[in-house]
């Protein structure tokens, strides 16, 4: 596998989904999934209510970190039978934890209103059809779709340097 075009993949995909389908948590499965042909519909439906900040509230972490947090637990996760054994989910939190530091670096903050007020001078109620259509206005499809591809690059970058870390 080459991984600079798995990763490049996983981003232009995850952009191009949330450009196109919206959920960036939902766009960033479907892109990693597919770049990484990994398929598994149960997570990309249970990403489904992780965006804007979990439910469209904002409030909590961007969809686009939670999604790319689903697909590394469920590659490098504990299994349900391993639930006791507090090291086993490990190499996931660390993953994830990169991730999560990646955004701070980028962002400044992982809370969607926060990255939405970084990128584009405010945060929306998506909820709200005056906020919608001015979040349209002010093209968050376009900063939410670059939001998504660095997240599903980044976390492909991870799961793939783990992957190799593991054949060695």
């Amino acid at each position: 596998m080459d991984v600079d075009a798995t990763v490049k993949k996983a981003g232009a995909l995850a952009r191009e989904y949330e450009k196109t389908c919206t959920g960036c948590a939902q766009s960033v499965v479907a892109g990693l999934m597919d770049a990484l042909e990994a398929g598994n519909d149960d997570v990309f439906r249970a990403a489904s209510g992780l965006a804007d900040g979990i439910g469209l509230t904002g409030d909590g972490s961007c969809g686009a970190l939670t999604g790319a947090a689903l697909v590394i637990g469920l590659l490098f996760g504990r299994e349900r039978k391993d639930h006791k054994d507090m090291m086993k989910p490990m190499k996931s939190y660390l993953m994830c934890q990169a991730l999560h530091q990646d955004f701070i670096a980028q962002y400044g903050s992982c809370r969607c209103h926060d990255i939405q007020n970084k990128l584009m001078g405010r945060s929306f109620n998506l909820l709200d059809p005056k906020d919608l259509a001015a979040a349209v206005k002010s093209d968050m499809m376009e900063h939410c779709s670059g939001v998504a591809g660095r997240a599903a690059a980044r976390a492909a970058e991870l799961i793939l340097a783990q992957k190799t870390a593991i054949e060695k």
